[in-house]
């Protein structure tokens, strides 16, 4: 009998997903990963080759090709091959393409109404109701 957490993985992937948050998700995928985040790092100083990469992140050349991948597919980066070499760069722009297209798929204002009524970092949150005694249930 399959476990209740195959379930519930199973009929997530049955579940017709919008495209275009799909999209979201690779990119974010994408930099969920601690040695494609230090990849990116070493990018946003100016284009590198990949043996550059290894140097910087201390991983075997297929592992560093395998993450360059992933971060060319979210569309993070570009790459352009010189002789032996690829030389990857960050696009121009990504970050704020990714967030504007952001606000528009996930319909989130640019005036800041929603903002506002969440505490910016390090500010008090406003009081809630008080607790009710009961365990929340999260999902």
């Amino acid at each position: 009998m399959p476990s209740p957490v195959h379930i519930r993985g199973t009929v997530a992937t049955i579940v017709d997903q919008p495209d275009d948050l799909r999209e979201l998700r690779v990119f974010h995928k994408a930099l969920a990963d601690v040695n494609r985040l230090r990849i990116v790092r070493r990018l946003a100083g100016g284009p590198a080759t990949v043996s550059e990469l290894i140097d910087t992140v201390g991983l075997s050349q297929p592992l560093v090709s395998w993450h360059v991948s992933r971060l060319k597919a979210a569309g993070v980066i570009e790459t352009r091959r010189i002789g032996r070499e690829v030389v990857c760069q960050l696009r121009l722009n990504v970050f704020d393409e990714v967030e504007e297209r952001e606000r528009i798929l996930l319909g989130v204002p640019r005036d800041g109404t929603v903002a506002a009524a969440v505490p910016a970092i390090g500010q008090p949150a406003q009081p809630g109701p008080p607790p009710t005694g009961r365990p929340v249930e999260v999902r």
